[in-house]
C-alpha cells in the first residue's frame, strides 16, 4: 500500500473525528463534543498555529500529528511542539509513525523553526520506542494545572 502525508481539510473531517475518538479512548479521556469541534475549526483556521498531519494507507486514514509553532524565550524564532500523534491499531508496525515524524521534522525545518519537542505518558511503552529513535528523553518532567 502505498503511504500519503498531508494536511488536513474540510472533507477529512469525518475521517479525522473517527481517529480522534481512538486516540481519546486509548487515554481514557472524555471531552465534551464542543472541545472537539474547537478543535476541528481551529485545524481548519489558516490563521491558527495549530495544524495536523494526515497519514493515509492505500487511501484510509490511519494516523495523525497534532502541532502547532510558538515563539521561544531560548531560541530567536519559532519552537514547533506535537501535542498529539496517533495511529489506529491496524497501522501500527508499518514504520507510518516514523514518517510521520520525518514529516514533522522537514516540514518544521522548512519554516524555519528552530526546535521540535513533545511528551507522552511515561507507561506508552510503544511511543516512546519510536519518540527514542529519534532523541532520548531530556530529563524534564511536566507539570500541568487546570484552571
Amino acid at each position: 500500500m502505498t503511504v500519503v502525508i498531508r494536511d488536513a481539510g474540510p472533507a477529512d473531517e469525518a475521517a479525522w473525528r473517527g481517529l480522534w475518538q481512538q486516540y481519546l479512548d486509548f487515554y481514557e479521556v472524555t471531552l465534551a463534543p464542543e472541545v472537539t469541534a474547537a478543535t476541528w475549526a481551529r485545524l481548519m483556521d489558516p490563521d491558527s498555529p495549530v495544524k495536523v498531519r494526515l497519514a493515509f494507507d492505500g487511501g484510509k486514514m490511519v494516523g495523525f500529528a497534532i502541532h502547532l509553532h510558538h515563539p521561544s524565550t531560548w531560541v530567536i524564532g519559532d519552537d514547533c511542539y506535537l501535542e498529539d500523534l496517533f495511529l489506529a491499531p491496524e497501522a501500527r508496525g508499518k514504520r507510518i509513525g516514523k514518517r510521520l515524524m520525518n514529516d514533522l521534522i522537514k516540514l518544521a525545518r522548512a519554516r524555519g523553526w528552530q526546535r521540535l519537542y513533545w511528551h507522552t505518558d511515561e507507561e506508552n511503552a510503544v511511543a516512546r520506542r519510536l519518540y527514542d529513535r529519534f532523541v532520548k528523553t531530556d530529563g524534564h518532567v511536566r507539570y500541568r494545572m487546570t484552571l
